[in-house]
């Protein structure tokens, strides 16, 4: 239900059509589930958990396969600008794997995820004040759209709700570790953008 032919639709439709609104609420996801996982405890937090994991992985990948492409040609100094981003995203990926190694349960695992979200939390406001504003600048709303479109593909991989039924940590990650959902979500983003 994405509401697009609803009367009311406006927000929804801007989600739904432009690639940065898209995803500053994927932004705003992530900072959800941070908490989520900040106030759980036990199989709660572990589920919590796998969909952080789950969440970032599709939203890195598809930032690499989808935003960084456009920015390092769409404006003036948009390779820098990349290469900085690329940086952040590798040293969170990093926090990222040390954190899926350990269980939720673990003293180490707090102090770690409270590092991953510091990080993540900066990077989110680095793309969003030197790369998500010359996106918007620098190309039309059918660009935006198509950037979007694939995006949204990627978005379907990892739910930030559980599927109901499958309430337990174990059963969401049924479809595998990062790294395959990752080459999943490449995939899928390329197919989505007809490449």
């Amino acid at each position: 239900m994405s509401g697009l032919h609803t009367p009311h639709a406006g927000d929804d439709m801007a989600e739904d059509d432009d690639v940065v609104s898209l995803l500053m609420r994927q932004h705003g996801d992530i900072r959800n589930l941070f908490d989520e996982v900040e106030a759980a405890t036990g199989e709660e937090r572990r589920d919590a958990f796998r969909r952080l994991v789950r969440l970032l992985a599709v939203h890195e990948t598809a930032e690499e396969e989808v935003v960084h492409p456009f920015a390092r040609k769409g404006f003036p100094g948009g390779e820098q600008v990349v290469k900085d981003r690329l940086a952040e995203e590798k040293a969170a990926k990093e926090t990222l794997a040390a954190l899926d190694e350990l269980d939720t349960d673990d003293p180490k695992f707090m102090p770690r995820l409270l590092k991953l979200r510091k990080d993540v939390q900066a990077h989110a406001r680095a793309e969003e004040r030197y790369e998500f504003t010359h996106i918007r600048r620098s190309t039309d709303v059918t660009n935006l759209a198509s950037m979007a479109k694939a995006i949204k593909a990627a978005e379907a991989m990892a739910p930030t709700r559980p599927h109901p039924g499958v309430e337990s940590g174990a059963k969401n990650m049924a479809l595998g570790p990062v790294a395959a959902l990752m080459d999943r979500t490449k995939d899928t983003v390329r197919k989505a953008m007809g490449k």
